[in-house]
Order: structure tokens, then sequence, then C-alpha cells
């Protein structure tokens, strides 16, 4: 199997989703965590993914421009609705923002709502450990189907969030 150099995947990975209608920023988020999923080994979240986007794109799933809104925040929370857009760059920006709140306030919490796949959790709490915090990070299955039944249940209800 051919070796592709990591700048050589992100130019690719860049131009397919501009492609598809994704901002250059946005592009530039998405391509960024998907080769460092790769480049970590965790394969099954890199640029594997991008053909998958570009169908969710097509299919209305993923919203390239979305906006990001804050509707509800306290000094140390934020409620955020992703409208949809790149999970990458909904998770990142909120990431940042909690941070920015816990280098005031000692603690953060955000929540996001409506966005898409967020790829590779570990690399959002990876922001934090580079400010000298920690972080915690769960994920739902958003639009996907529901893949675990609750308790006593027959039928799956629930995302795979563990807690």
């Amino acid at each position: 199997m051919p070796t592709v150099p990591a700048d050589r995947l992100m130019e690719i990975a860049k131009a397919l989703l501009q492609a598809a209608g994704a901002s250059s920023e946005e592009a530039a988020t998405v391509a960024r965590y998907n080769i460092g999923a790769n480049l970590v080994g965790h394969d099954s979240h890199g640029i594997i993914l991008i053909p998958t986007y570009i169908e969710r794109i097509k299919a209305g799933h993923i919203v390239p421009g979305a906006p990001w809104v804050i509707t509800q925040e306290t000094a140390t929370t934020a409620v955020i609705d992703g409208n949809w857009g790149f999970g990458y760059v909904v998770t990142d920006r909120a990431m940042r923002h909690a941070i920015e709140k816990a280098k005031n306030q000692n603690v953060a919490a955000a929540t996001v709502f409506r966005q898409s796949h967020i790829g590779r959790l570990a690399s959002y709490p990876l922001l934090a450990a580079q400010e000298g915090m920690i972080a915690i990070i769960t994920a739902d299955s958003g639009r996907s189907a529901k893949a675990v039944a609750p308790f006593g249940g027959a039928k799956a209800r629930l995302g795979t969030n563990p807690i």
C-alpha cells in the first residue's frame, strides 16, 4: 500500500470538502482532525470518512456554513446550537470557548446540540491539555440511528454516550 504524506492528504481532503460546499476554514478544520486521527493510528476516523461527509452534505445532514449559536450561557457554562454544521468545527470552537471560561473561573462546561459527526473524541481534551487543563468529552449519535437499548428494553433508543 502506498504511503501518502500527511500534508498531501490535507490538500486532498480540503479540496474535496471545498468542492462539496465547505468553506476553506471548515475544510481545513475537518481535514486537520481527520488526518490527525490517521497520524495517531485511528484510521477509522481519518481521511476514510471524507466521502461519507460529502454524502452527508448532499443529503443535508451536514450544513456547510451553519451558524454556531450560544443559546444559553453563564460564567462557567454554555449551551451551543451547531445548526447541523461540521461537528469538528462546532466542537473545536465549543472546546476553545470552554477553555477560555475555565481560565477565568477554574471550571467550565459546554454542551452542544445539532451537530454532525465529531470524529476522534480524544482530539478535543488534548486542546485543554495544551492549556494545562483536563477535559472530559462524550458524544451522542446525532442524526445516526440509536445503537443501544435501555436497561430492560428490546429496542435501541439511546446513543453510545457512556455517561
